[in-house]
């Protein structure tokens, strides 16, 4: 996945909020629909049939006709997909999207493009013999560090291009987490060729030191500095003296919250790159067996 920061308009914002409360509606309804399936009762419609529902209950409702069609069924795919994770990965029951919680939707691309074979030739379809055309997203370099896509209802929405190369893929998906957008293209990366020194590493996970390694190096994960956690602890007073339900409690509980996300950033971009180091460098590793969350 290659993932971006998003900075749309406040027009684009509002409709990409209504794309994320859609599919989360569409969700949860799919969920609601399986649910009611007991031993001895008949089975719950599959991506078809709940296709075709979808279909007439946007007749019916103008809420959710008002909305893009092409979001309510990728939400309808996805549930499928995770239908089906359940009984081949081992995963649980598709639970329920809350609001504020899980906002986010997934688009397909509207661009048509030929598809190849493994061989470079044309894929030809074996009904008709006509060429396939397969998805493709639309993406536009604007300069060096932007770029835009082009999202259905909303426009063409800017995004901070942190890559070398434009993302070819077929779907993203938009997500909003901590007051801010990030867009993710579904590609597939490229392999990382193993090193040929065929050293082995010992990694010993902890508490106070992130991680130690057998051959003697010890790598912390960052945290807040400590300039950011007087921070912290200046709005959490803050909070604390402002009156319960008031714009000054939700502003500094906002602030809060930004430098907690600030934090959880750094550490996701560490462990990336921590991982990435040790799987170029080590042919194989072995980790500790460790329950972290029972520790802290």
């Amino acid at each position: 996945m290659s993932r971006f920061r998003m900075y749309p308009t406040p027009r684009q914002e509002r409709q990409m909020l209504l794309h994320c409360a859609h599919a989360r509606y569409v969700w949860n309804l799919a969920v609601e629909q399986h649910s009611h399936w007991r031993p001895g009762r008949r089975a719950a419609p599959g991506f078809a049939g709940q296709c075709r529902q979808l279909t007439e209950a946007r007749r019916e409702s103008e809420w959710l006709g008002s909305g893009n069609a092409d979001v309510q069924q990728q939400a309808l795919k996805d549930f499928a997909t995770a239908k089906n994770a359940r009984f081949t990965c081992g995963f649980g029951e598709p639970a329920w999207r809350r609001k504020y919680r899980h906002e986010g939707f997934r688009v397909i691309g509207t661009d048509r493009v030929p598809e190849l074979t493994e061989d470079g030739l044309p894929k030809l379809n074996a009904k008709t013999g006509r060429q396939v055309l397969g998805r493709s997203v639309v993406v536009h370099r604007l300069n060096r560090r932007w770029a835009r896509v082009k999202v259905p209802g909303c426009g063409w929405v800017r995004f901070r291009l942190t890559r070398t190369a434009l993302p070819a893929a077929k779907t993203f998906r938009v997500t909003l987490r901590n007051g801010r957008w990030h867009i993710a293209f579904a590609v597939v990366p490229g392999p990382v060729e193993a090193p040929g020194t065929g050293e082995v590493i010992g990694v010993d996970r902890g508490v106070t030191i992130t991680a130690a390694l057998s051959d003697g190096r010890k790598l912390n994960c960052p945290q807040l500095t400590v300039k950011e956690r007087a921070q912290v602890r200046k709005h959490q007073q803050r909070a604390a003296r402002a009156p319960k339900a008031s714009e000054r409690k939700a502003a500094a509980y906002a602030k809060v919250a930004r430098l907690r996300a600030r934090e959880a950033d750094r550490r996701k971009d560490w462990c990336e790159k921590a991982s990435t180091m040790l799987a170029r460098t080590y042919r194989l590793v072995r980790f500790e067996k460790l329950n972290i969350k029972n520790m802290t």
